[in-house]
């Protein structure tokens, strides 16, 4: 399977919104998932100049752009995409 690639923007708003706990996600990912997902923190997405795309923080899954997300939320997108 290919691995899931899960972008953290780490730019100002993002960060200060929650970005910094999405950041722990790596230790937060049950040990069946670990070997599947590639983390990356990134500077900026770039996004919250554009109000269309919703709020900080953001957090890209592959090609899904996830507004507002938090641990729990990346922790089941990440679930849904690796169940298939």
């Amino acid at each position: 399977m290919k691995k899931i690639k899960v972008s953290i923007c780490t730019g100002t708003a993002c960060f200060v919104m929650g970005a910094s706990e999405i950041m722990l996600l790596e230790e937060e990912l049950p040990p069946e998932l670990r070997d599947m997902v590639e983390i990356e923190g990134v500077t900026c997405l770039d996004l919250c100049k554009n109000a269309e795309c919703g709020k900080a923080p953001f957090v890209r899954i592959n090609d899904e752009i996830l507004a507002q997300a938090t641990l729990p939320s990346v922790l089941e997108k990440i679930r849904q995409l690796a169940d298939g």
